[in-house]
């Protein structure tokens, strides 16, 4: 028993007529997201270096836009359930040849078809819980990601912590240091005012010392004249 016909497939489908690409080239992209998700077949033709990529991402894009608006599906419960190209209509052109003979040249075109369909429940059940294992993990890795970052937070606000106290402590032995020089100048001032004091007063004593041998002398001198 065959398979049902090519526009009997169950599916919401988008067309694309007359499409200047080949029919050999497209199939070959078509071939890439046959089965896939619509989110992955969209990732997929996204990162295919290839011009048939663009149109085909066009029309993967238009179906997956019927089936939500017109049949009011999920479009993260689509996958690509059938893509097929179809060949068109070839133009006909020639080129000149060597002894005025000529080449034909075919310009071939196709139609390209996309069909969308629902997931069955097992695929989307299978699909749910592959999202929230990814979702925990990646819960995981944010959470782990935030602990170390909390504690690099911690370790550097330690770290500038230990720093100001040691700013702090060495403000302080500055300003200690700095108080003993000040009380020591003082210190010193005081004893170069009591030693200039004694030296004064030892001053003063030999001057008077010397009067008083002035004085003698001359007593003694007015005492020999006499």
């Amino acid at each position: 028993m065959t398979g049902p016909k090519t526009n009997e497939r169950p599916g919401t489908r988008a067309v694309l007529r007359h499409s200047s690409i080949p029919a050999s080239k497209a199939r070959q992209v078509l071939d890439l997201i046959r089965g896939e998700d619509a989110d992955r077949a969209a990732q997929i033709l996204s990162a295919t270096p290839r011009q048939a990529a663009i149109e085909i991402s066009k029309v993967l894009a238009s179906a997956v836009a019927n089936a939500v608006h017109n049949e009011d599906q999920d479009a993260e419960d689509l996958y690509v359930s059938a893509c097929y190209a179809d060949e068109a209509t070839t133009l006909k052109r020639w080129r000149p040849r060597a002894r005025g003979r000529a080449t034909r040249i075919r310009k071939r075109s196709c139609h390209v078809t996309v069909i969308v369909s629902r997931m069955d429940d097992e695929r989307l059940a299978r699909r749910r819980a592959e999202r929230d294992a990814n979702q925990a993990r990646r819960s995981r890795r944010v959470a782990e990601s935030r602990r170390r970052a909390d504690l690099s937070g911690r370790l550097t606000r330690r770290r500038a912590a230990q720093a100001e106290e040691a700013r702090r402590a060495a403000e302080a032995e500055d300003e200690d240091e700095a108080a003993e020089l000040i009380d020591e100048d003082e210190v010193e001032d005081e004893e170069f005012d009591v030693f200039s004091g004694a030296e004064d007063e030892i001053d003063e004593d030999e001057v008077d010392d010397e009067a008083e041998n002035d004085g003698g002398e001359s007593d003694t001198d007015e005492e020999s004249e006499r």
